[in-house]
């Protein structure tokens, strides 16, 4: 058996139609402007006490409207703090992210094929007020420390109360979500200071970028964790976040949330290379289903040690991290222990099932794994042998096990597919193109396959019954009632 290429899906296939927002902070615009972000991602390195976070958003919208506040446990000092480029994320996204790969069975009829690995190749799927922003005692709102990092401002506030920091955010002219000041209201008390960024248009200009790139913080903390809740303030529904976790040893799980692995290896049908992005998003949104929409699921986690001679990826989609990558994302202790271990982590969170904000261990696991699915294709050249008998017999067997695996994995309901069975085609869309295929699903029965599902069976048997039974009618000659 061969390998081909494996295909990538990035993260930004993972993401559904909704509108969602920052992963640790809100975003708060001038006062009547429209903000949203369609994609969060964090990389996140901790050794020891050291916290190193990495924040990237997809925001959508004109830079001069852009603000964002995130707490952070401590008043970070200018050093803390530097602008990275965007590629960093698009490297971990490309090394780790789910991904299909091809196999080929040999022809019996031949021997000594040659095994051939293609090259990976990767498919994925303010303008500012001129008057200053002031202290002022009756907000308790201090301003801590100011900075001008790269294309953007920063500000480190602190506060008494989260109705003054809302009060004051509104005063200096941002539009901040009607329930900031629930959700500011813990960080105030647990002492958190609260780090608040808006873009300088002028340094923007000189860049030379026309998008805005990420923003590194480090600091120490005793928390392993991730500000959630204050991302959910401006939140119409889930949201989706992919974390980078980078340790010295071991992978990364949540501890105050299940942390679960994905079905992995899966042999499906070869039609699902034309939509492989559709299927993972099924695939997730099923598993999420299925885990009480209140879990954080592993996607990737491997030995990414510089000095380690393993594979460091099975296959490769993306370049394996390089020491420099590794350096970038925060992980400075390689300069003198060797050390690395990545864990890629998807969660999505709504205010309901996730209460809290994410906390985090670092394990003694360092079991490799992904998220990683097979197809395979037949066989090619004459088939003039016995043992060929045997093979072409055998395919029909194998594709309806593909099919099951397909329903069971996303949830599709797959007898629009049965031809694929006989002949290894992929299904016709209704308009009768090759090269797409209809998705059709079955409803949601709940975990156990039960209940559920039938109020939509009984109505559909109902309307089969009477099609039946107006077409008798008709053919008896008499007229068929309604």
């Amino acid at each position: 058996m061969r390998i081909k290429t494996p295909f990538l899906l990035s993260g930004l296939l993972l993401i559904p139609a909704l509108k969602v927002q920052a992963f640790c902070g809100f975003y708060v615009a001038k006062a009547g402007s429209s903000l949203y972000n369609e994609k969060s991602e964090v990389i996140m390195v901790r050794d020891g006490l050291r916290n190193v976070i990495t924040m990237s958003n997809d925001f959508k919208g004109s830079a001069k409207d852009f603000a964002m506040v995130v707490p952070v446990p401590v008043v970070l000092k200018e050093s803390d703090i530097r602008v990275i480029e965007r590629g960093l994320f698009d490297r971990w996204d490309a090394y780790s992210a789910p991904r299909l790969v091809e196999y080929f069975d040999h022809n019996p009829c031949q021997e000594n094929l040659v095994e051939v690995v293609s090259t990976s190749k990767r498919r994925t799927v303010s303008k500012e007020s001129n008057r200053d922003m002031e202290e002022d005692e009756s907000f308790g709102v201090k301003i801590e420390a100011r900075y001008s990092i790269g294309e953007y401002d920063i500000m480190v506030l602190s506060a008494e109360q989260s109705g003054g920091l809302k009060d004051w955010l509104i005063q200096n002219g941002y539009a901040v979500p009607p329930s900031a000041e629930e959700v500011l209201m813990p960080y105030i008390r647990s002492g958190m200071k609260f780090f608040v960024v808006k873009v300088n248009l002028k340094q923007l200009q000189h860049t030379g970028f026309n998008y805005l790139r990420p923003i590194q913080i480090k600091f120490e903390s005793e928390r392993f964790m991730l500000p959630i809740r204050l991302g959910m303030a401006n939140s119409q529904g889930e949201q989706d976040l992919i974390v980078y976790a980078i340790t010295r040893n071991g992978a990364v799980e949540c501890s105050n949330y299940r942390t679960v692995d994905l079905p992995t290896g899966n042999k499906i049908p070869t039609f699902i290379k034309q939509d492989f992005g559709s299927f993972y998003k099924d695939l997730f949104a099923k598993e999420h289903r299925r885990q009480g929409s209140n879990a954080v699921f592993t996607e990737y986690a491997w030995n990414v040690s510089p000095n380690w001679g393993g594979m460091k990826c099975d296959p490769c989609v993306g370049l394996p991290p390089n020491y420099a990558d590794l350096i970038e994302s925060g992980a400075d202790w390689l300069q003198t222990d060797p050390r690395a271990f990545f864990t890629r982590l998807h969660v999505r969170y709504g205010r309901e099932l996730f209460p809290q904000d994410l906390f985090f261990t670092q394990t003694a696991n360092v079991q490799n794994r992904q998220a990683r699915y097979v197809i395979t294709w037949p066989a090619q050249g004459a088939m003039d042998c016995s043992e060929a008998k045997q093979y072409l017999q055998s395919l029909p067997e194998r594709r309806g096990l593909e099919l099951q695996e397909l329903a069971m994995l996303t949830g599709w309901n797959t007898d629009a597919y049965q031809g694929y069975i006989k002949d290894g085609k992929a299904p016709k869309a209704n308009n009768g193109k090759e090269g797409s295929f209809p998705i059709l699903y079955t409803p949601d029965r709940g975990d156990d396959g039960k209940g559920g599902g039938w109020p939509w069976l009984l109505a559909m048997s109902v309307l089969a019954l009477g099609l039946l039974f107006a077409g008798m009618r008709k053919q008896q000659g008499q007229p068929a009632t309604s």
